[in-house]
């Protein structure tokens, strides 16, 4: 795994706020890996345990217990969902329907391990996610880095059509 010396430096930074105890920047050191690579794979696990000091299963908690973290590789756009409760409400079910039918995506096999599903071509990737804080605004979805508010179920193809 090659870690790019922006990146490194970034990472050193970060464990040099917890002096005392280095393990305590496993979260960010991680936060940041996932940044660059989109996921976080075996080599990202070893890579961050050496950095932090503890064995690579003690990473590898932390990667497996929140669902921020993904273990696979996403799509080139990778779509979140928002489900909580506003969400919900206000269509988010629907919404997901909608974005897997016009991106080809099958969720029959998505789990809470495993939960991102990817179409065929690698294009679009897409899980639900816990609260996105835009609870007036529902259903919203992140492509990417980029928030979209009220999107309707029938919006979908012109909101998938900026990710060509």
């Amino acid at each position: 795994m090659k870690v790019p010396p922006a990146i490194e430096k970034k990472i050193d930074k970060v464990i040099r706020h917890y002096p005392e105890s280095p393990s305590a920047a496993a979260l960010p050191v991680l936060h940041l890996l996932q940044h660059e690579f989109g996921y976080l794979d075996e080599k990202s696990v070893q890579y961050a345990a050496g950095k932090v000091g503890v064995d690579p299963i003690r990473i590898l908690e932390l990667v497996s217990f929140y669902p921020g973290f993904r273990q696979d590789k996403p799509g080139k756009y990778h779509i979140r969902v928002c489900r909580t409760l506003s969400c919900a409400m206000a269509g988010s079910e629907e919404l997901m329907e909608s974005l897997c039918k016009a991106a080809r995506i099958d969720r029959s096999e998505t789990s809470h391990h495993h939960p991102i599903a990817k179409s065929k071509n690698g294009k679009y990737s897409i899980e639900f996610a816990e609260c996105l804080a835009s609870c007036g605004t529902g259903p919203v979805c992140l492509v990417n880095d980029e928030f979209h508010e009220d999107v309707a179920p029938g919006s979908v193809k012109d909101l998938l059509a900026k990710y060509k």
